[in-house]
């Protein structure tokens, strides 16, 4: 299996607000170079650059006033002396929400965020345009015939919706891929999301939509990020009616019951034959990840890969959570080598 991979991910760290202190971010550059080393250490295969795409592929997914936004933020908090990492200050909650975008670098932080957990700094833009177009190099490979591939994408995607930014999320990497594939002529295509968090901007980016099925195994929202959504009454609206699927399960989750929802998973996938898969995957479901509380074993991630070979079709690993640093290699690269093993 081929894997995508970037230096240009280091261009982006800063702090959180965690806890009600201001720390660094637990998302830091460790984890990609941790995986991509177990990558070279197991031999899974070569680790090539991505290639480069046009921002349209990000606009095709968000909108053109996030990606604007995106791309000038650090300029514009910069422009007024500022030189600490940009956070939101304040959010348009229920009663203040609207569609119009503020004109001052601290309303449009908070407009286009859902956190204080993604910070804005001088080279982030560079770093998350690089992590888009990594998840775009391996589907490109789906599409030269490769019958998977593995995008080390960092910063991670699945938090990031249509319009805004958050839990280390800018641009929604897994959710870019996938609509890439439709742009391109697929008729269906599939999300499976298996980071311990509900990926609730993947499911924002589709929820309406018949051609992409988003499916999400992730912690119970009522005691785990991001909260506000990933109940499994949550099933799509209009067209997309029944092709959004959550499978929210308990703390201190183990594997047969993680085990006995992912099958079940994959049998509705299977059920909607779609072209291309694409896995959003975070491993973060590890028993001792510092802010998870599932209790999968690194063996287990193995079995994870075996029950995704199941659906049969192309399939593009997407890198999402993990902060485990020590495992997060092994269970990453676990999964995918679970997944080639079951497939061959």
């Amino acid at each position: 299996m081929l894997t995508v991979f970037s230096d240009s991910h280091r261009l982006h760290h800063g702090t959180e607000l965690k806890d009600g202190v201001l720390k660094p971010s637990f998302e830091q550059p460790s984890r990609a170079d941790t995986v991509r080393d177990r990558v070279k250490h197991v031999g899974l295969g070569d680790i090539i650059v991505p290639r480069k795409f046009d921002r349209a592929c990000y606009v095709n997914a968000h909108s053109e006033r996030y990606v604007s936004f995106l791309e000038t933020a650090w300029a514009e908090w910069t422009a007024i002396g500022r030189a600490h990492d940009a956070l939101p200050l304040v959010w348009p909650v229920r009663d203040l929400a609207n569609e119009q975008v503020p004109e001052f670098i601290d309303g449009k932080l908070g407009f286009f965020a859902m956190d204080a957990g993604s910070p804005i700094t001088s080279t982030t833009w560079e770093a998350v345009k690089t992590s888009a177009d990594i998840a775009l190099t391996g589907l490109a490979l789906i599409d030269e015939g490769h019958n998977s591939a593995f995008a080390l994408c960092r910063p991670p995607g699945h938090h990031a919706a249509r319009e805004y930014m958050g839990g280390y999320c800018y641009l929604n990497n897994a959710a870019i891929a996938a609509q890439h594939a439709i742009t391109q002529g697929a008729k269906r295509v599939a999300v499976l999301d298996v980071d311990f968090h509900h990926g609730n901007g993947t499911q924002n980016i589709f929820y309406d939509r018949s051609d992409v099925m988003f499916v999400s195994l992730h912690g119970e929202p009522s005691v785990s990020y991001p909260y506000y959504s990933g109940f499994s009454t949550e099933r799509g609206t209009g067209a997309g009616e029944g092709f959004n699927l959550n499978y929210p399960l308990a703390k201190n989750t183990g594997w047969s019951t993680y085990r006995d929802a992912l099958l079940d998973a994959c049998i509705q996938l299977r059920k909607f034959s779609p072209e291309v898969l694409v896995i959003s995957l975070g491993v973060d479901t590890f028993k001792d990840d510092p802010i998870s509380h599932f209790l999968l074993e690194s063996r287990d991630f193995l079995g994870i890969g075996e029950i995704i070979a199941s659906v049969g079709v192309p399939t593009l690993f997407v890198m999402e959570g993990g902060y485990m640093v020590d495992e997060i290699g092994i269970n990453a690269v676990n999964v995918l080598h679970g997944f080639e093993n079951k497939h061959a």
